[in-house]
């Protein structure tokens, strides 16, 4: 069997992985590059022939992992699309959310190619492709085999990452035995507000392994919702108001489940969340129609229908009234995406606060190397948002315990419930990120371990 990985080596995003096996060719993953750089690298030609695909499994919904299908298939993927249940449901709204952006940003583009005497920019792709990919889709629940021809069975095991996010569990058959590949997807920490924890695999020859927080260990989750607690009291106190930039779809839910809860206990009182983010409001939807996929205490919270009762939540439609919560001074909490702040409304509302020493700004997830969330992070200055220079005054508060990724630790003992000693891929991971978590992994549990170059290809 060969296994080409065409993304997600040496940075955390684009993640894409071929396979070959007696002439029947796969992806797993086809994920759009985030961050600097991105419009031209999402813009090269393909290192495979959409035509020649007979699947595509997606491990979840991130668009890291997902945000390349309509390319892919308006350039003549024909097959089918594998993933569960919520996943493809989560996918239907953020690929046409995807398409919108993409539309957005080549009309921007366009105007600046323009003036510099260029040719216009055109979409990425556009909602008519997303329509074509949404007929693809072959759901399969968690933990059930299913065969794929050529000699290959599989099977989605939960990750515990968001909503429908699983590994991928490859079987083939080689010379005298069969073998077990195992895509990790992105894992999950334990105790993730919702869902349950991630499953755990116990054998394989080979992984493909993410490695995301690979080389840190997050506070504890108790000390982050501790710590943003008492950013709200001390931004509202200074008469500001508290902005969450947070990905649409895991991170935003998770958010309104703790802040309903401590309002619920007491630690919070009359607090107004507006949820910023229409791609947000339909994502909870969907969280709320698929309970197959809650931990117990979710579960019962929900079938009380008591999940908002306690929140005094808010849901922004039309840019009208994003634009007038820029004129609310004090005293409310904006949750609006995108997460790692490069695109979407949360741009706007950096750009009217982000010099307001009165104000915060809540980082509950990853930024990428690149990204104006990044440089935020880094305590820049001075930012550069919507054509101007913005001052940093805000508060920033960076809380990495909420984030949806298990760290250092939780990888390791996730790779430590492998009753063999496989070989492992590390991907998904900064460059240097990887390299340490390879170490780490070396000193720890001796398994064999590679850190793939993009387009390197291994015989398996």
């Amino acid at each position: 069997m060969i296994l080409k990985f065409l993304g997600g080596t040496k940075t955390v995003t684009g993640s894409c992985f071929f396979i070959e096996r007696n002439k029947l060719k796969f992806l797993i993953d086809a994920g759009l590059y985030q961050g600097e750089g991105a419009v031209e690298i999402n813009r090269t030609a393909f290192d495979f022939n959409p035509e020649e695909l007979s699947y595509i499994f997606i491990t979840h919904a991130h668009l890291d992992h997902s945000g390349m299908l309509p390319r892919i298939v308006r350039e003549g993927f024909q097959g089918r699309i594998i993933t569960t249940s919520a996943t493809k449901d989560l996918l239907e709204l953020m690929l046409y959310d995807s398409a919108n952006i993409q539309k957005s940003d080549a009309e921007w583009l366009t105007r600046k190619a323009l003036r510099a005497g260029k040719p216009p920019i055109f979409p990425l792709y556009a909602s008519d492709d997303v329509e074509k990919v949404i007929p693809l889709f072959d759901v399969k629940p968690y933990d059930k085999i299913f065969h794929l021809g050529s000699g290959l069975q599989y099977r989605f095991l939960d990750a515990g990452h968001i909503l429908g996010s699983s590994s991928l569990e490859l079987d083939y058959q080689d010379s005298d035995r069969e073998k077990k590949i195992i895509f990790s997807g992105d894992i999950g920490k334990k105790g993730n507000p919702i869902i349950q924890d991630p499953s755990i695999p116990p054998e394989a020859d080979f992984i493909v392994m993410e490695s995301t927080y690979g080389n840190r260990s997050h506070k504890p989750l108790k000390e982050s919702i501790d710590e943003l607690v008492d950013a709200i009291k001390i931004t509202f106190k200074k008469g500001g108001n508290v902005f969450i930039p947070s990905f649409a779809v895991g991170r935003t839910q998770d958010l309104l489940y703790i802040l309903n809860n401590l309002v619920r206990e007491g630690r919070l009182y009359n607090i107004n969340v507006y949820l910023d983010s229409p791609l947000a409001e339909e994502a909870t939807k969907v969280y709320l129609a698929h309970p197959e996929c809650f931990d117990e205490e979710a579960r019962n919270l929900l079938s009380n229908r008591d999940f908002d009762s306690s929140l005094r939540l808010h849901f922004v439609e039309s840019v009208e009234e994003s634009m007038a919560l820029n004129r609310i001074k004090s005293g409310i909490i904006v949750i609006a995406g995108s997460g790692m702040c490069e695109g979407g409304r949360i741009r706007h509302h950096l750009k009217h606060n982000l010099w307001r020493p009165e104000c915060s700004v809540v980082f509950v997830g990853f930024q990428g190397r690149g990204t104006l969330g990044r440089r935020i992070v880094d305590r820049a200055k001075s930012v550069h948002i919507l054509g101007e220079e913005i001052a940093v005054k805000a508060s920033i508060y960076t809380i990495n315990g909420f984030s949806a990724h298990a760290d250092q630790t939780e990888l390791i003992e996730w790779l430590s419930g492998f009753q063999d000693s496989p070989e492992v891929f590390i991907v998904h991971g900064e460059a240097e990120v990887e390299k340490a978590f390879g170490e780490i992994i070396k000193e720890r549990l001796g398994f064999t371990t590679h850190i793939p170059e993009k387009g390197e290809v291994f015989e398996l």
